[in-house]
């Protein structure tokens, strides 16, 4: 195995998802043969990442990115994992061997291709070689709930309506919400573009001007039912217009650190399936979050009332998914087929990611 063909692969490899276009990895290049990838988590400084859960996820969509690439040069990956206790900065070596004859991995192309859809999608429903596809994909670690009838649909949107006032009236979430859209943007290597967020010209622009400060986001929010276009152009409608949702769930005493690693590559293989299959995701995360804090006794903000908030909507979000509060979420997302997003997030160059 050459040099090149590794820089390939983590041109490849760097196109992984994560939260808000993070990328909590950095590359260091051992042998020809050998990659040691650093993960960080920001769990820190950005409220969404509990725990640190939502960067060990993203971890692992990039060693699942790098495995579905490496079979594009006839190479197998094999993987293992040093961390300190809290997996702050944990350290994945992955090792590359030949592996002549084997086919690549009918993902491969899809892994430039696969993008989020902000925007709404048609109402057709999953095809039954869909639904075996996505399914095949995530594997028996995983449990998958679907949320797919007009009325389902409905009561989702009600759900992720309650959960952006959340989202949209918290101080510590404002200080993410500034930093990660990239504004006047359709592309953006470390954020997310103004164009892909899913709102119109005229909401972003008021939005770009309202969250200049807290001062402004609390004023509107309070007299001017600030938080009423936001949640209903990127959280309610868009979860009506969709063909459904998808909760994964793991199997009971699958997740430990490293299990949220793996769920996370499970995640991605699921993702890559979606493309192939001419489909398109949206993450649905924060809901999940606010019930990690909620469950984990965890006051996430200053604000003590959204707190109480984030427990009645976990009630909520287990009474629609039929379980209780010792079950374990791991990602929630909505379905569906559209056109091709105008607009996405790129990646930084792979000169920016490795370490020095």
């Amino acid at each position: 195995m050459s040099r090149s063909i590794l820089l390939q692969l983590l041109d490849l490899a760097r196109w992984a998802p994560s939260g808000d276009n993070t990328q909590p990895w950095r590359f260091e290049i051992v042998g020809d043969e050998f990659l040691r990838v650093h993960g960080h988590d920001t769990r820190d400084s950005v409220l969404y990442d509990y725990d640190g859960r939502a960067s060990h996820i993203a971890h692992g969509a990039l060693l699942e990115t790098l495995r579905v690439a490496a079979t594009g040069f006839g190479l197998a990956t094999n993987w293992t994992v040093r961390a300190d206790p809290d997996w702050r900065s944990p350290v994945y070596e992955v090792h590359f061997s030949s592996a002549p004859g084997s086919p690549a991995d009918s993902l491969f192309p899809y892994i430039e291709k696969r993008v989020v859809q902000r925007r709404p999608m048609r109402t057709t429903r999953l095809t039954a070689a869909q639904r075996v596809a996505i399914e095949a994909a995530v594997g028996e670690e995983v449990s998958l709930q679907y949320f797919e009838s007009l009325a389902e649909r409905f009561e989702v949107a009600s759900l992720l309506w309650q959960n952006a006032r959340i989202r949209l009236t918290c101080p510590e979430a404002y200080a993410v919400h500034r930093e990660v859209i990239e504004w006047r943007a359709r592309f953006s290597q470390d954020r997310i573009p103004e164009q892909a967020v899913g709102v119109d010209p005229a909401t972003a622009r008021l939005m770009q001007w309202v969250m200049r400060s807290w001062d402004r986001v609390r004023f509107f929010n309070r007299y001017l039912l600030g938080t009423v276009v936001p949640r209903l152009e990127l959280d309610f409608l868009p979860a009506v217009c969709c063909a459904g949702h998808l909760l994964l769930r793991p199997v009971p005493g699958s997740v430990d650190r490293e299990g949220w690693v793996r769920m996370g590559m499970r995640l991605q293989r699921m993702w890559l399936t979606a493309a192939r299959e001419g489909l398109y995701l949206q993450p649905e995360l924060t809901p999940v979050i606010f019930r990690w804090y909620a469950r984990a006794g965890h006051r996430f903000s200053a604000d003590a009332s959204l707190f109480e908030n984030a427990l009645r909507l976990s009630d909520r979000f287990e009474r629609l998914a039929g379980c209780g509060p010792e079950d374990t979420f791991v990602f929630f997302c909505r379905v569906g087929s559209s056109s091709e997003p105008f607009s996405r997030s790129l990646r930084r160059d792979r000169q920016q990611l490795m370490r020095v």
